[in-house]
């Protein structure tokens, strides 16, 4: 094998590692827990910011522990859809910029295949269990800040 086939081979195997890792990486990257202040409450999140993490959401999840929820961070206002797709249990969901532009209570896995929007283009959506917005004071106008 001459020298030109072996460069060959040799950048066409950097490509292909390279290009495995921007595939697949993002899927084993570990979680990064932060906090978001809504209504009356601190919620402790994961955060769900890339294409295969927002993918599988709460998707399989047996539920989700009081206090905690999953936050989509898209990095740009948008009317972004959220479905029901393999969840067990219902959510409440809230989408927000700095303020709260919509919430959707008690969402039941029975709705999919249906998509919930918001009325207004917003950068994040927080998904909680059901019935926290309402016990929490979180509404439509509330202060919205991830920490």
């Amino acid at each position: 094998m001459g020298l030109g086939a072996k460069i060959a081979i040799a950048v066409a195997a950097a490509f292909a590692a390279v290009l495995a890792y921007y595939l697949f990486m993002p899927a084993f990257a570990p979680k990064n827990p932060t906090r978001v202040s809504v209504g009356d409450a601190v919620v402790a999140v994961e955060v769900a910011n890339t294409p295969q993490s927002r993918a599988q959401g709460l998707s399989g999840r047996a539920s989700l522990q009081e206090g905690t929820g999953l936050l989509f961070d898209f990095f740009a206002a948008g009317e972004y859809g959220i479905w029901m797709k393999n969840m067990r249990f219902s959510i409440d969901i809230v989408w927000a910029n700095d303020t709260v532009v919509t919430v959707a209570h008690g969402i039941s896995p029975s709705t999919y295949p249906q998509s919930f929007h918001p009325r207004a283009p917003a950068r994040y959506v927080l998904e909680l269990p059901a019935g926290y917005a309402a016990a929490h004071g979180i509404a439509e106008g509330g202060v919205f800040s991830v920490e």
